[in-house]
């Protein structure tokens, strides 16, 4: 009986921990077998082991110029830069401008970036901030994405 209630505890516990709120931010890659996609809790705004995003975070309320902050290890970036894109809520792009990087893009380390976006307020309440892995082999195996949901003012 108190294995039972121990591990009826024990599931109740994870169940709690995988309930909470994960802030929407949605990061996807693709590989050769299959794409993966994982939502991640994000105070920080730590995306994967690739990418950080330490400014706006999920949910945020934006206006132009909206700016974007983080890091990103140097294969995200081609030419020292990568694109991201802002999306309103019916996934209509809005603006595309590539970040650049900081410094030294050429290594596997973080390489700190930034980016503003300029933009007229959408009619949708809701929108979607997209950081894109450069892919110029176009190769869908090479691909990888960070989706942050906005809010705007």
């Amino acid at each position: 009986m108190r294995r039972f209630i121990l591990l009826s505890s024990t599931l109740l516990v994870l169940a709690a921990c995988s309930s909470a709120d994960d802030g929407g931010i949605t990061t996807t890659s693709s590989s050769s077998t299959a794409a993966t996609s994982s939502i991640v809790s994000s105070s920080t705004s730590s995306i994967s082991t690739d990418i950080e995003i330490t400014e706006p975070h999920a949910n945020a309320l934006v206006t132009s110029p909206l700016i974007v902050k983080g890091q990103a290890r140097g294969t995200w970036y081609f030419e020292a830069s990568f694109p991201v894109k802002l999306l309103d809520g019916n996934e209509t792009e809005i603006t595309v401008v590539p970040a650049q990087a900081l410094s030294d893009w050429m290594t596997p380390d973080f390489v700190p970036f930034s980016v503003a976006l300029n933009f007229s307020k959408p009619a949708t309440q809701n929108g979607t901030l997209v950081l894109q892995k450069d892919n110029p082999s176009g190769e869908p195996a090479h691909d990888a994405s960070v989706r942050i949901p906005v809010r705007f003012w």
